[in-house]
C-alpha cells in the first residue's frame, strides 16, 4: 500500500471563506473534486486518503467554547455538539462535490471512531479505513471533535489524525493544499517563500512562521509544520508538500508527483 498511497489534505482556508463564519467555497470544492478525479483517472495505481479542515465552520464555535482545551461543563458540551454539527455540515458539502465528480467517497468521522488522551489519538480502529482503501474507495476524514479520557472532549485536526495514520499506514507522500503558495519565512509580508524545510532548518525559521490570518484553534503554520516534520521522520524517505490549491490544476499536478510549494523532508 505504501508505494501507492497519498495523504491529501484540503485546508479549511481553501474550501471555506475562513474569516466569514459558516461560508463554504462551493466552486472551489467542485474544482478540487474534479482535479482529484482527473489524477485518479490518469494513474490507476494511485490511492488517496483525503482529509479536510473545518475552516469557518468548526473553528468559530470551537474558539467560542475553547473546545480544543477540554470539555467539562454543560455549556462546554453544548459547544462540543455545535462544533460537531458544523464539522459534519462541511463534510457533507465536501462529499457532495466528490459525488458530483463520480468519486466513491466514504466519510469516516473521527468523532465516531477515535478516542484521545491529552489531545492525541489513543485508540482508533483502522480496519474500516483499510478496507475502504483495499476496495478502491476514497476514505474521507476531517478535523472533528473526539472524546478524550483526560480532557473529556477535544478537537483533533487533520494533521493530528495524519500523525497517527502515518505510523500505522505509511503513505508514499503527504500533500497539504491550502490558500498560500507554501510556507512563508515572513508571514504575513509574504516576500520569502521557503523552498524546503528539514528538521535541522526548522529551528532557524520557526520564529518567522506566524499563525493563521483567521481563527484557527488547532494552531498556526509553525504548529502544522512541526507536526509534518514529525510525520516525515517516521517513514524513511517520506516527503511532504505544502502548496496552494488556489491555482487551478495544482492539486492534480501534486497528486501526479510534481513538486509544488514548500517541501518538507527528513
Amino acid at each position: 500500500m505504501r508505494r501507492k498511497l497519498v495523504f491529501l489534505k484540503l485546508g479549511g482556508s481553501l474550501i471555506t471563506v475562513k474569516d466569514r463564519p459558516h461560508t463554504p467555497r462551493l466552486e472551489v470544492l467542485v474544482r478540487l473534486a474534479s482535479e482529484i478525479a482527473e489524477a485518479l483517472a490518469q494513474n490507476p495505481e494511485l490511492q488517496i486518503l483525503l482529509g479536510h479542515g473545518a475552516g469557518s465552520f468548526g473553528h468559530v464555535p470551537a474558539s467560542k467554547y475553547k473546545t480544543r482545551q477540554g470539555v467539562q461543563s454543560a455549556e462546554e458540551w453544548n459547544g462540543f455538539i455545535e462544533v460537531w454539527r458544523q464539522a459534519v455540515e462541511l463534510n457533507q458539502l465536501v462529499l457532495q462535490a466528490l459525488e458530483q465528480a463520480n468519486l466513491p467517497a466514504l466519510a469516516l468521522p473521527p468523532s465516531a471512531a477515535v478516542t484521545a488522551q491529552h489531545g492525541k489519538v489513543l485508540r482508533w480502529n483502522l480496519e474500516p479505513l483499510l478496507q475502504a482503501l483495499k476496495q478502491g474507495l476514497l476514505p474521507v476524514i476531517y478535523g472533528d471533535v473526539v472524546f478524550d479520557i483526560v480532557l473529556g472532549g477535544t478537537i483533533l485536526s487533520t494533521e493530528d489524525l495524519f500523525v497517527h495514520l502515518v505510523e500505522h499506514i505509511q503513505p508514499s507522500r503527504l500533500l497539504f493544499a491550502g490558500n498560500e503558495a507554501g510556507v512563508w519565512a515572513d508571514f504575513p509580508e509574504n516576500t520569502r517563500l521557503l523552498p524546503e524545510i528539514t528538521p535541522q532548518s526548522f529551528a532557524q525559521v520557526e520564529g518567522g512562521l506566524a499563525g493563521s490570518a483567521a481563527t484557527d484553534v488547532t494552531g498556526g503554520m509553525a504548529d502544522k509544520v512541526r507536526q509534518i516534520i514529525s510525520m516525515v521522520r517516521v517513514v524513511p524517505g517520506l516527503k511532504a508538500s505544502i502548496f496552494t490549491g488556489e491555482v487551478a490544476g495544482n492539486v492534480r499536478r501534486a497528486l501526479g508527483g510534481e513538486a509544488l510549494g514548500t517541501e518538507v523532508h527528513g
